[in-house]
């Protein structure tokens, strides 16, 4: 892996100044995106595989790449299901060196996560783990709607519950996924940064490998499941 990423550059310095207005609005606001079928049938088939496995605890893995972090996540939680959700075919389809056995508890799936994380609330399928790792940071001050946090779907991924981690080099989006939740749970949500042991995903080692500080922020939303905003 070469050490030759460049640190995230943006005009933004500080939490978008629109955060808590975007967030409110979508918080009040019924999302009628009308969900894509093959995103119906990536969800059937993925819960297929998990209850085929005797619907074990479940983990997401929001936006897995290639995988590794999925089988990473399979390898440390052996007694989960973890599910890997992406929406390109090209990076699920590519190899990740991973030298000892596969484990067998994991599926990834190629999906919108759009989708995905609302046919799970639709579904009452809650995880008990939901990973959000490095996703496009979106640097550009007009891009907030693109993260996740400024996005429509972010009161489904809180209504969803279980552990939620977010990991980005970029400390600003994690302090924005912070202050985002805390303003949906009404409790802060701490960004810290974040030192890995090993590796899990190729943009993590990349990272890590450039000399990037590494941030994230995770909280229990258990309190929190199936809570999604009163609609007008």
């Amino acid at each position: 892996m070469y050490a030759n990423s460049r640190p995230v550059s943006s005009a933004q310095t500080a939490v978008h100044v629109r955060l808590a207005e975007v967030v409110a609005t979508h918080a009040g606001t019924r999302f009628l995106k009308p969900v894509m079928p093959y995103n119906r049938d990536a969800f059937e088939r993925s819960m297929a595989a998990w209850q085929q496995a005797g619907k074990p605890p479940l983990i997401l893995d929001a936006g897995c790449g290639v995988g590794m972090s999925t089988r990473h996540l399979a390898t440390q939680f052996p007694d989960h299901f973890v599910i890997g959700v992406d929406q390109s075919a090209h990076r699920l389809s590519r190899n990740t060196a991973w030298h000892a056995p596969l484990p067998s508890n994991f599926q990834c799936m190629r999906a919108d996560l759009v989708d995905y994380w609302r046919l799970m609330l639709e579904a009452g399928v809650h995880p008990e783990r939901h990973y959000i790792l490095y996703p496009n940071p979106w640097p550009k001050i007009g891009q907030l709607g693109r993260r996740w946090h400024g996005h429509p779907v972010f009161p489904a991924i809180v209504a969803l519950g279980g552990i939620l981690e977010c990991r980005s080099n970029w400390r600003l989006y994690v302090e924005e996924f912070a202050a985002a939740l805390a303003q949906l749970i009404g409790r802060q949500v701490p960004c810290e940064e974040y030192a890995a042991h090993i590796p899990v995903t190729p943009f993590e080692q990349k990272y890590m490998a450039s000399g990037h500080a590494l941030w994230r922020c995770r909280t229990n939303l258990a309190a929190h499941v199936g809570q999604t905003p009163s609609l007008p």
